[in-house]
């Protein structure tokens, strides 16, 4: 999600998490402080009230008259453990090395066997403390409680009984003290949040305007246009950086733009070369095609040669004249051949472009006697022939060859179908089968299929195929008719 922000919200947002978390970070610095502090003042003050009682308690070990022993501990503190616990303002315990209570403080002591009597695991505790002395801490209540264990000593430091402190923590005041520090911190932090939105604002705005400006001219450029270079007054280092590299860029897409414009002329040129050459080579076969067959089948005894020799120095004469306009498009560099809409029987030309071909297994068919259409006559030709040839191509190693050339009407349109039983067309192909230059065969230039589909469409017609491999292929071209009703 965050990637797919702006860089100005980017860096906005960025800035106010920034404020965020450090406030956190403060706020649990400040909290985890104040438990420290208070803490450590728990166990001072607990360490302070243990030396004051121990010191009570030698005291009134040294001024009694009793034996100071185990014995005489519930005699010699009779009292004096009230007078030592209002004095000191601390609670305590005695008990025997046994863990037995001999003496509270408490004016009315309920007897329990867990008040009564240490664990056994706090007299090992503090048996096996180094400096003899035993703090437990746990939680009563809700609140902390801690409980010192140290032995009372007799004159010759031999212990005689235990001395038990039971401390109960009171952080009501320290916690008052801490909410108020927690409030005054918000207050502060809200403060420095809407200082800091401001701040972000202003900031991300003036970091990303140089940005957005040179954006904007990238939007804008345009290799077939002149483009401006950008110029920001005062820039920082990174954004001079990247206006350098604009500016820069810009002068070598001029240079490129000319070396651009001299190679796409040449490559013009190129392919127009290949066009016109191709353009005269596709008339030059049928020639040859119908100069063999007119030497194959003459025959001057044929009562009806006078007529087949007038057909066949018509085709001669429309190939010728094709060439004709194709050297004429190319010298006037207009488009190759010349294109004119004539008003035509499309089943006539269509029966008329086979007839250079000799192949016995070309069939035509027409339900219809006449379809008219307006496409240039040499160029509809030129459809036909490039297709057929291409069929034939495809049936070379076809044991039984057929190819079958038909026109139908289609609701508004001529449609004139090429289909035959050869190799068919691989499914890798069918995007490119149309493409100028590209061909499966070993020969040629590739320009046919290419040079169809520029003609049909020129005429708002269009084509289409239908193929499957070592199967057939049909190809389907289609021409608005005349007059319709």
């Amino acid at each position: 999600m965050f990637k797919k922000l702006s860089l100005r919200s980017r860096i906005f947002v960025s800035m106010i998490l920034l404020v965020v978390i450090s406030s956190v970070l403060i706020a649990g610095v400040a909290i985890f402080q104040s438990r420290e502090q208070v803490q450590d003042y728990h166990h001072e003050r607990l360490e302070r009230k243990e030396e004051q009682v121990r010191q009570s308690v030698e005291y009134a070990l040294q001024s009694t008259t009793y034996p100071v022993t185990t014995e005489n501990l519930g005699l010699i503190f009779s009292q004096q453990i009230y007078q030592i616990a209002n004095v000191q303002d601390q609670r305590l315990n005695i008990y025997d090395l046994e863990g037995q209570l001999i003496k509270s403080s408490r004016a009315k002591f309920e007897t329990d066997s867990i008040s009564n009597c240490l664990d056994y695991y706090i007299l090992k505790r503090l048996e096996s403390s180094p400096n003899k002395r035993y703090v437990e801490e746990k939680a009563l209540a809700g609140d902390n409680y801690r409980a010192s264990y140290t032995y009372i000593k007799d004159r010759r430091f031999k212990p005689i009984g235990i001395l038990n402190l039971p401390y109960y923590e009171d952080d009501s005041f320290n916690n008052m003290e801490l909410r108020e520090l927690l409030m005054r911190l918000a207050a502060v932090y809200f403060l420095m949040l809407l200082i800091a939105i401001g701040l972000a604002y202003f900031i991300s705005t003036y970091i990303t305007r140089s940005l957005q400006t040179i954006s904007d001219r990238l939007d804008q450029t345009d290799l077939t246009k002149t483009n401006q270079k950008i110029m920001i007054v005062n820039p920082s280092e990174e954004i001079k950086k990247l206006v350098d590299s604009y500016n820069a860029m810009i002068d070598e897409l001029e240079h490129s733009a000319v070396k651009l414009a001299r190679s796409e002329r040449e490559q013009a040129w190129r392919e127009m070369a290949k066009q016109v050459a191709h353009e005269i080579k596709n008339p030059l076969t049928p020639m040859r095609l119908s100069v063999q067959s007119f030497e194959h089948k003459f025959d001057p005894k044929d009562p009806d040669i006078q007529k087949k020799v007038a057909e066949y120095s018509k085709t001669l004469i429309q190939q010728i004249d094709t060439m004709s306009s194709i050297a004429s498009a190319f010298s006037n560099f207009a488009e190759m051949p010349a294109q004119q809409n004539e008003t035509l029987d499309v089943v006539d030309v269509v029966k008329l472009s086979l007839d250079i071909f000799n192949e016995d297994y070309i069939h035509f068919i027409s339900e219809e006697k006449e379809l008219i259409a307006k496409v240039d006559r040499t160029q509809l030709i030129r459809v036909v022939t490039n297709l057929v040839k291409n069929a034939i191509q495809a049936v070379p190693e076809v044991e039984s060859p057929r190819i079958l050339v038909s026109v139908a009407a289609d609701g508004d349109f001529v449609k004139i179908c090429v289909a035959d039983n050869g190799i068919g067309i691989e499914d890798s192909y069918r995007e490119k089968i149309f493409e100028p230059k590209f061909t499966t065969k070993s020969s040629g230039m590739g320009l046919g299929l290419g040079m169809v589909k520029t003609i049909v469409e020129t005429y708002k017609g269009s084509i289409d195929f239908t193929s499957k491999p070592g199967k057939g292929t049909v190809f389907s071209v289609r021409f608005l008719r005349e007059n319709v009703n």
